[in-house]
């Protein structure tokens, strides 16, 4: 079985690659499982000051794997995305993350989860759980750490498409730039972070996600066992077969 998530280090940055195409880079076991173990390979890497999470494809992530939530139980899926959550939270290494493409549903976790977000201004973003028949509990878990009250309840309720601009203004998103100067921006920012000594990102990091990780241990479980509950539905169910055959015609 190919790898689907890549590890690369060179000049201080540890460049974490999702490349799941055929998916578009949706969380299966086998891409959740791989993104924890190069994330903590990155972080343990005493050269590295930081990581930086990036498709291969267009598509940054489309969401939870719906082939296999739909043939099985979720309830171990939703637990590694609550873990993944807060091992990027906690990680002592900043997180940048990358969009060049769409993010969907519970891809939106891995961006809340970040340090730092920098999007082209083409990209998409949607909360589509409730057309589904589902709700975006564990990753309510970073989301609403970082939306205003007002944003998370439009968003998450309407399932509708928002751009990156309305993510930045949101709180979702740090920097919505033009899409030809994506790198040149990313640069500068692995650029500042890698000049910080990892005593100071650390600890640093530990100041600003307090809340956040504090709100991943003490509701984690229980939107886990939500999200696995909606998932083994008979309505989400006949949401998520209903989808998959719109897809495939």
């Amino acid at each position: 079985m190919s790898e689907l998530v890549h590890l690369e280090v060179a000049d201080a940055v540890a460049t974490v690659t999702l490349d799941s195409e055929h998916n578009r880079n949706a969380l299966s076991r086998q891409l959740v499982t791989e993104l924890a173990e190069r994330l903590e390979r990155a972080d343990a890497d005493a050269d590295v000051r930081v990581i930086l999470v990036r498709s291969a494809h267009r598509v940054f992530c489309s969401g939870a794997d719906l082939s296999e939530a739909a043939s099985g139980g979720m309830e171990e899926g939703a637990r590694a995305i609550v873990a993944l959550q807060r091992q990027i939270a906690t990680a002592g290494t900043p997180v940048v993350v990358e969009l060049a493409g769409p993010v969907r549903a519970g891809g939106l976790g891995i961006v809340g989860a970040a340090d730092v977000v920098v999007a082209a201004e083409s990209v998409t973003f949607a909360l589509t759980e409730v057309r589904l028949a589902l709700a975006p509990a564990v990753i309510s878990l970073t989301l609403l750490e970082r939306f205003s009250d007002r944003a998370a309840a439009e968003l998450f309720l309407t399932g509708r498409t928002f751009d990156a601009q309305e993510a930045q203004a949101a709180g979702l998103v740090t920097r919505a730039v033009p899409d030809a100067d994506l790198a040149d921006a990313v640069g500068s920012v692995l650029a500042d972070l890698v000049q910080g000594y990892p005593q100071g990102l650390r600890e640093t990091k530990r100041l600003l996600n307090h809340d956040l990780v504090a709100r991943i241990d003490a509701l984690g479980a229980d939107v886990a066992e939500q999200s696995a509950r909606l998932f083994g539905s008979d309505e989400a169910r006949e949401a998520m077969t209903a989808f998959l055959q719109r897809r495939k015609s």
